[in-house]
Formats: structure tokens, sequence, C-alpha cells
């Protein structure tokens, strides 16, 4: 039996809140839409951790954080930890990537054969937190309100050009894997950096949302002092008391936002084209590595397990996957064994390590009941954060904060607090054993701290004279392109045509 070829189209950033069942119908993503209808459709999938690089460290090895030691932004992603991209390639797919995916470390392949861009981030650990140094910001690379004060329109940036180019060198390996010159099944992961922040859009793209009744959050900022501890060290982190946010730079940000969601949707669906215009076939991922708060209670980007920021799109269209929503929640970590399911391959040897579990059985009717589990270490943190969400709830721990518990049918925005509401100290206790089994937060604190004092060492010492970078150089061997002397006209002209001639 041939195994399927399999294209992930991963998004940075995305808010899950806007896909409720594929794309809200009020955002202009005809492409998406239309893969939506074809896909099960997962409504409450979350992040395995509210931030870049470990939300994709573990979206890659089916693992938590706190298993692969990717804490946060500047933390190493291990070359021993195997990646759907190893384990695919190991049975005997050509596995590629194009575009970003926020590894740190020496390794920038983890399992690609290929990899066709550089990323947009930095690959050492010069974004490592400390946790030794409690209220610090770090204002060459944290986050702050200078993404929302000068949202607006642009036609080219940093992240435009870096997607523009994803996309191109997606569309040509696309074409030359139609060509059937490897006869290998192909796993190509696409990964834009949009709709990240900064919020600056295309004009074309800008224009589409100008009547939009969607630019202003459901829930208004509150007082600084009504946010819950841990909210309030993101305020702080993003360095919020230096800017005037008003209710325009609101609008505008929002507007962008929603805009480069519409320029994903064109780039997505030009890539689905050529699938289907060279007739080759294959399953389709979407899903982003975790979400925006958009304005929502005045909190915008990530870093934390309010819905906005820790849910995300999922989509997937197999065969054997029936096309439908999904509501049961589910994890970013059950992205690698539901590819290696699907791709009919085996993680035995390493599935005692793996928390992560195949979506393909939900596809097909079957129910599932484990809790979904969620960390954060990084910055706006001073020890770990923790949170499970079981059924209609939301459980948050952190040694440093009040317990939060949040019933999410009867408040989806998450505004009232039941940790210590006397109806509901059952469900406390049931879901404090559940977490507390799960992770020793003492322990936990240790090992990040350990990382983080050791990462600023090397960190240190390998700028002080000369500098090797690990940011990934892509290959460009134009000896091997086109016409060169070395080969046969006759055959390369032939060998190059998609599909093959009559």
């Amino acid at each position: 039996m041939s195994k399927p070829n399999i294209l992930i189209f991963m998004v940075d950033q995305l808010n899950g809140t806007l896909f409720p069942d594929g794309p809200a119908d009020w955002l202009h993503a005809p492409n998406l839409k239309k893969l939506a209808a074809r896909s099960t459709r997962f409504a409450n999938t979350y992040t395995a951790s509210p931030l870049c690089a470990p939300g994709r460290a573990a979206f890659m090895s089916g693992q938590l954080p706190s298993a692969t030691g990717v804490y946060d932004n500047a933390a190493e992603f291990c070359s021993s930890i195997p990646t759907y991209a190893h384990h695919l390639r190991r049975a005997g797919y050509y596995t590629c990537l194009s575009g970003k995916m926020h590894f740190v470390g020496p390794d920038q392949m983890h399992g690609f054969e290929d990899r066709l861009t550089t990323d947009i981030y930095p690959a050492d650990f010069g974004w490592t937190p400390d946790y030794r140094k409690p209220g610090e910001r770090i204002d060459w690379w944290y986050h702050n309100m200078g993404s929302v004060t000068g949202a607006g329109v642009a036609e080219t940036s940093n992240q435009l050009e870096y997607d523009d180019e994803v996309a191109f060198n997606a569309r040509a390996k696309l074409y030359e894997l139609a060509r059937g010159n490897d006869a290998r099944p192909w796993c190509v992961t696409v990964s834009f950096t949009h709709p990240h922040d900064p919020y600056v859009a295309r004009r074309k793209y800008w224009d589409l949302y100008e009547d939009c009744d969607h630019l202003l959050p459901e829930v208004p900022a509150m007082a600084y002092e009504d946010h819950d501890p841990h909210a309030q060290r993101i305020f702080d982190a993003n360095d919020w008391r230096s800017f005037d946010i008003t209710e325009q730079h609101i609008r505008d940000s929002r507007r962008a936002y929603f805009a480069n969601i519409s320029y994903l949707d064109d780039q997505i669906g030009q890539l689905l084209q050529v699938v289907e215009d060279t007739k080759q076939e294959a399953i389709v991922m979407f899903v982003s590595d975790h979400g925006d708060m958009l304005g929502e209670r005045g909190l915008w980007f990530k870093m934390s397990f309010y819905e906005g920021s820790a849910r995300v799109p999922l989509m997937i269209s197999a065969p054997g996957m029936a096309p439908g929503v999904q509501t049961t929640p589910v994890s970013t970590i059950d992205v690698c064994p539901t590819l290696c399911d699907l791709a009919g391959v085996s993680m035995a040897e390493v599935a005692p390590w793996t928390t992560g579990q195949s979506l393909v059985p939900m596809g097909q009717g079957i129910e599932r009941t484990e809790p979904v589990a969620m960390e954060y270490a990084a910055e706006a943190s001073y020890a770990p954060l923790v949170s499970l969400r079981y059924g209609k709830w939301k459980y948050n721990r952190c040694a440093l904060d009040p317990d939060q518990l949040f019933d999410l049918e009867g408040d989806p925005h998450e505004l009232t607090n039941l940790a210590d509401h006397p109806d509901h100290q059952g469900t406390v206790t049931s879901l404090r054993a559940k977490s507390e089994a799960r992770w020793d937060l003492e322990a936990y604190d240790a090992d990040i701290r350990k990382s983080q004092a050791r990462r600023w060492v090397v960190y240190e010492a390998l700028r002080q004279g000369g500098y090797y970078p690990w940011d990934y150089q892509p290959l460009r061997r134009a000896s091997e392109q086109y016409m060169r002397n070395h080969m046969d006209l006759n055959v390369l002209e032939d060998s190059k045509r998609a599909p093959k001639g009559d």
C-alpha cells in the first residue's frame, strides 16, 4: 500500500476562537473555507505552550515543554528528540520545510531532509529569560505595545518579505515533486510567520475589512489591578505604561490582523492550486502554534492560558477522517502521532515518552476523554504555569498565583474564577489532583532555572571573540538548476514537465 503525500500549513499566532468551525463567516478566507469543508475540524485545539519555540517543538515531537526542555524562545531543541519529520523520513518519506520553525541550537533541521529558507528568528540563546531577576524587562527583544500603536498599511515589511519567500519556495518545491523524479512519498511543511504581529498588512487585504463589525474586542480593557497576577506580569513585560493605546489603535491592529489572515488564505490557496493543477494528491493539515489575545480584556499577543492566546485552529483533510466539526478538546502535541498514524508509521519505540495521541480515531467517530495539558515557562513568568482543559473546565495552577477554574460553557470569556467558589470545590479538588499527578512544580521550576543559567553562560561566552552563528544558511546549487552542460537537454526538458505530456 502506497503511503500518502502530506502537506502541512503552519501559521503563527492565529487565534483559534476565530475558527469555531473553520474560519468565521465574516473572515475573507475562501480557500481556508474550501479546505474546511473537506476537513475534520477540531474546534477546541490547544497549544502545548502559548509561545513560538516551545509550542513548535511540542507540535513536532508530541511532547510538552517539560519533556523537550524547550521552555522558552531561546531553549535548545535537542537533536536526539524524534520529530514527525524523523519518523516519516525513517519510513521512506522525503521531508521538507519551507519557513519558520524557531529551532534554537546548532541543529536547524530536526529530521527535515531539505530546508528551503532560513528562519525569521535567531537560533542562539540570546532571548533567554532569567527567573533570577524577577521584574527585569529585556527591552531589545521583549514584546512591547509598539506593535499596536504602529499598526497600519505597508506594501512590504520584514514579515511580508519572509512569507513571500516561504510561499515562493514552497510553490517551486511542489512543482519539482510533481515531476515524479523522486518516487518517495513526500511531507512538505509550509510554515508562515503571519498573522503574528507587527500588525501591518498590504492595502489589498486591509481594504477587505473596511466595514468589519469585529474591530473591537468583545471584552474591553480592564484596569491593571483587576487582572490576575500573571496577566499583570504580561502587561509589565509588554511595557504597557509607556504607550497610550487608543480605540483607533485597537481597530487598526485587529483590522491588519484580519487582513493578514486573508493574505495567508491567498498564499495557501495558490499552493493548494499547484497540487491540484499538477494532479498530485495529499493529506492537508492546517494548524497554528498559538493564538493572539487581540486586545481582549486589554491583553495582546500570547503568553497566557486565556482562550485567545491558547486556542488554535486545526483542520485535517485526509481519507478515513470524516469532514465535520469535533468539539472535544485536543492538543497540538497530538499532531506528531496523528501524522504518523495517517502515514502508517509506527512510533512504538518512543511511545512511552510521547504524551500526544492520534486524532485519526476522532475523525472516525471515536470519543476521547483525556484532559488536555498546557505549560508556560517563559517571559512574563517567574515560575512555571500549568493548565488542564477537561470537559468544560479549565484549571490553571502556578506556585506564585491563586488557582484558577473557569467554566468555558457558561463563561466563555473566562471572567469568573470559580476556584474559591464553595459549589465547585469538588471540581477543584479533582483537577488539582490530576494536575499534581502530572506536574511536580518545584522540580519543574528547578529544571527551568538550571537551563536558563547554563544558557546565559554559553551565550555570553560565544559572543566573545569570533562568532559562528547557528542560523540556517539555505543552500543554492546553481550548477544543478535549469540547463547545464553536464545535462542532456532532451532528457531535461521532459523531466521538468508536470504533469507529463501524452
